[in-house]
């Protein structure tokens, strides 16, 4: 096989070696690709592997012999899946592969703002606690979480990994999801709920469902509106699942009390995105599936999906 990787720096900054992937062929790898490059990139190759490079109906016409698309990520609404089921293409993603970085990173975001260790480290190593007239000088507000209620919208691999550590701090557990399964409440200690008692009952919310036309824009201003004075929002999922202006304005007005945000719903982050220097709301730069192990992982998988398309028995086919 020709193989074309059309973002590999997107995957690797040289600590994951890509060459595990010659064992199928020829691999051509290029750090990025502009829309305008792919066309003449992936040219006469049989597959491509991306993460984001945009591959549409026009691509894969002007690409007769593609077959295969590969991608290193969970996610496929950057590919044309019925241009490619037309074409006689097949798609396959990876999935599951950031689960546990996914849930280590909600979890961040929660002892970040419930703790405030970054602030008491600055006070000391400003020089503050030889100042102090105490041992124990009360700077910041901290909280416990255990006994404190999670809100988690979505209830795949990533909600149920996020449930387990909060069963394992104690909190109270409920859920929004489709689809409701009597194993999982016996697997996890959770409560299936409604979405308005989700909003009105959590100390903390996190978002863990895939980005459609229904969940599209579904936190907005009337949903934060019903919150919490001092709910915490968690967002790892997509950024275009809620109202960025909304939750500005909704940290601002302190109609919440602050929020996590790992994705925003244009990336990178553009200059008028309305959450930057926003006080209270903590941003990470689309990472929390970025650990090494979780990047090893996925190449894993990557490779598996090749393989078993190959051997003519494809796994993780979206289309």
């Amino acid at each position: 096989m020709k193989i074309v990787i059309t973002d590999a720096k997107t995957v690797t900054k040289g600590d994951i070696d890509l060459s595990v992937l010659t064992q199928f062929g020829e691999v051509i790898p290029y750090p990025l690709t502009a829309q305008s490059q792919l066309i003449e990139r992936i040219g006469d190759a049989d597959a491509v592997l991306c993460n984001k490079s945009q591959i549409t109906r026009e691509v894969m016409e002007a690409c007769p012999n593609l077959r295969y698309i590969g991608l290193f990520a969970t996610g496929y609404n950057n590919i044309d899946v019925v241009a490619a089921r037309e074409h006689g293409i097949t798609v396959c993603n990876a999935g599951s592969y950031s689960t546990a970085s996914v849930a280590q990173q909600v979890v961040a975001f929660i002892l970040h703002y419930t703790t405030n260790v970054a602030g008491y480290d600055r006070f000391v190593q400003d020089g503050n606690w030889m100042q102090s007239e105490t041992f124990s000088p009360f700077v910041f507000d901290m909280s416990e979480l255990e006994g404190k209620t999670i809100g988690i919208f979505g209830f795949g691999s990533i909600g149920k990994a996020v449930a387990k550590i909060a069963n394992a701090f104690g909190m109270r557990v409920i859920v929004t999801t489709r689809t409701q399964r009597e194993c999982d409440q016996k697997d996890y200690k959770i409560e299936y709920v409604p979405f308005e008692t989700l909003l009105a009952e959590s100390d903390f919310i996190s978002v863990h469902c895939p980005l459609t036309k229904e969940t599209t824009g579904i936190f907005d201003a009337t949903a934060f509106s019903q919150m919490k004075k001092s709910c915490f929002f968690v967002n790892t999922s997509r950024g275009a699942v809620l109202d960025e202006k909304a939750l500005a304005e909704a940290v601002k007005n302190k109609t919440i009390a602050g929020a996590g945000i790992d994705v925003l719903s244009v990336e990178p982050m553009q200059k008028d995105c309305p959450l930057i220097e926003v006080d209270g709301i903590t941003i990470t730069p689309h990472v929390a599936w970025a650990p090494y192990e979780t990047r090893k992982r996925l190449l894993g998988i990557v490779c598996d999906n090749i393989q078993c398309y190959i051997e003519g028995n494809p796994k993780n086919v979206v289309s």
